[in-house]
């Protein structure tokens, strides 16, 4: 039938407002000379309007066909503007079938990476995915991973690596959700632990004892340290300086001239490097200042400088300083348990201080929001007893 606009008339409105053609459809006149279809119908009760489309891009008559399909729609109790909705997200799906898991793990890393806390946790991110994910998953289309997949992905490693396999796990779980919000992929997370994966691999904590962290007895510290010092490069200072401060290697590696403050004998290391997100004063002794003497002038910017100017030692490195001196099985990461050791057993010095010393939480929320202090001054102390230990064969303090 017949409406009662015609191309020509549409072709001359120019007065702003609303033109009622039948049978739900309307032309829009807005300020400028924009015209647009609309229709307008009612579903369960309810008015409900869409576009249709520009009147420059679509003529009447092609309006009029638009509409009439959408009253087909409405005619069977069917809502057009979610039907629309649905086929923009399928749309979108068939787009994205060529967007692959490589490609989605590229881009959350770019995103992400700026609130990670070290550079050692940013570069695993991509190592751990590069080394047991892409060779599965990585031309795979993001959409295409399911169960059986991420199953392949695991399995070889979930018994024999259960730290690196959780990690990856987490990491490739994190990567899909990601996906999934920018609508690169639809449905479940098949790689979530709880309620799915849960049902298929066996804990972690059933799989593996945990192992803490290989350390040098503290009474061997004298010793290993005047192994140490015999060898003069940055990778041995590192891990001599890593000793004396009790502090972690990456905070360590990421260690910058503009954090040291060496007429006061203090490292101050932000926020975004400590494991707690709270900025960490350390006490340095004479030994660690030491230490930063000889590194001055190598390189402006990092204290232990890598092999390329402006970058950091790796973590590598450290290690490899660590296995020339002692090559069984003990870790970088373990000094610290090297020191709470000797702090506990050698000196009277409070718990609290030598856990303060390790930058780990003391106490309760509400116990730290009462501590002012950080008994820098005492840390002082105990951390030049430290060095002296490690200098000689200390007598307990």
């Amino acid at each position: 039938m017949q409406g009662k606009l015609t191309a020509l008339g549409v072709a001359r409105l120019k007065t702003p407002g609303m033109y009622g053609d039948g049978h739900g459809l309307w032309l829009q006149v807005a300020g400028k000379g924009g015209k647009s279809w609309i229709f307008r119908f009612k579903i369960a009760g309810r008015a409900r309007e869409m576009g249709l489309g520009s009147a420059h891009t679509f003529s009447l008559a092609e309006a009029r066909e638009r509409a009439r399909e959408c009253r087909k729609l409405t005619a069977d109790g069917i809502d057009p503007v979610e039907v629309r909705k649905e086929k923009r997200q399928e749309a979108a799906i068939a787009a994205a079938k060529s967007v692959t898991f490589r490609t989605c793990a590229e881009k959350y890393v770019a995103a992400h990476k700026a609130g990670w806390r070290n550079a050692i946790h940013a570069a695993q991110w991509p190592s751990s995915l590069e080394n047991h994910a892409y060779p599965v998953l990585g031309d795979l289309p993001v959409q295409a991973i399911d169960t059986v997949l991420i199953m392949k992905v695991l399995e070889p490693i979930w018994t024999t690596k259960a730290e690196t396999a959780t990690r990856v796990r987490g990491r490739i779980e994190s990567v899909l959700d990601w996906a999934t919000t920018n609508s690169y992929r639809r449905g479940e997370n098949p790689a979530r632990w709880k309620g799915h994966l849960a049902n298929l691999l066996p804990k972690r904590s059933k799989v593996k004892r945990v192992v803490h962290h290989a350390a040098v007895p503290f009474k061997q510290m004298p010793d290993f340290m005047a192994d140490l010092r015999k060898r003069h490069s940055i990778p041995a200072s590192a891990l001599e300086f890593t000793i004396l401060t009790a502090a972690r290697s990456g905070e360590v590696l990421g260690a910058r001239w503009s954090e040291i403050d060496m007429e006061s004998g203090i490292w101050t290391v932000p926020a975004e490097r400590m494991k707690a997100g709270i900025e960490h004063r350390v006490p340095l002794s004479a030994a660690a200042l030491a230490v930063l003497d000889r590194m001055q002038g190598v390189d402006d910017t990092f204290v232990f400088s890598g092999a390329r100017s402006r970058r950091p030692l790796t973590d590598k490195a450290l290690r490899n300083a660590l296995a020339d001196i002692r090559d069984t099985g003990v870790t970088v990461h373990g000094f610290r348990s090297s020191f709470r050791d000797w702090a506990g057993e050698c000196t009277s010095y409070q718990r609290e201080l030598a856990e303060m010393a390790l930058a780990h939480m003391v106490g309760d929320a509400t116990e730290r929001a009462y501590r002012r202090g950080d008994l820098f001054e005492k840390r002082r102390e105990l951390m030049d007893a430290w060095a002296s230990w490690c200098d000689q064969n200390g007598v307990a303090l």
